[in-house]
């Protein structure tokens, strides 16, 4: 978890595990749609690469969405801006503004691919399976599943279109809920264990 800390995309994965945002949306990401104090981030647009091709687009379905910033999201969020300060001031007039939250050195644009890159040298370093950042969205879509959160409120959260996509895709239903339905339905018919 120190390594993580340090990464310069700590932030980035930090978004993905606690919304489940796409690589997409974190790297298009940009200042004027976080708002720390109110812990809010609004997700409206995303940076994809085609063809060596970079371009920034509307969300996948075109779904604007505003989410509550989990509290752990906060301080690394902090931490980048103050990151980002420091960035500005040492590459002086080769600064680029941007206004996005995750930037090179010098203000432009990261790719996609090196969130990726950066996700697979971290969990190498920590002994961990090699997953894909987007295996964080699933993460997340279970989280939410096993807190209880209704699908609806889940699909709102990761921006698909469709209730179906939230429940046929991501809402993978860990064997400890399966239990839980269970024994609720055993109380409800007024069977004791």
């Amino acid at each position: 978890m120190l390594t993580a800390r340090r990464d310069p995309l700590y932030a980035a994965f930090m978004l993905a595990v606690g919304l489940g945002l796409r690589r997409g949306e974190l790297v298009g990401l940009r200042w004027q749609g976080v708002d720390l104090d109110a812990r809010t981030l609004r997700v409206h647009r995303q940076r994809q690469s085609v063809g060596g091709d970079n371009y920034e687009a509307e969300t996948k379905n075109r779904r604007r969405r505003t989410l509550p910033l989990p509290a752990l999201c906060v301080a690394p969020l902090r931490w980048q801006r103050l990151r980002q300060q420091a960035m500005r001031e040492r590459a002086g007039g080769d600064w680029t503004d941007s206004d996005l939250v995750f930037t090179t050195r010098t203000g432009r644009p990261i790719e996609g691919r090196n969130v990726l890159r950066s996700f697979h040298r971290l969990a190498a370093a920590a002994n961990l399976p090699r997953i894909r950042v987007h295996d964080a969205r699933h993460g997340a879509a279970t989280l939410l599943a096993v807190g209880n959160v209704h699908p609806r409120v889940a699909m709102e959260i990761l921006g698909h279109s469709k209730i179906s996509v939230t429940m046929d895709v991501y809402m993978h239903v860990p064997d400890a809920l399966k239990r839980e339905a269970i024994a609720h339905l055993d109380r409800m018919l007024g069977r004791r264990r």
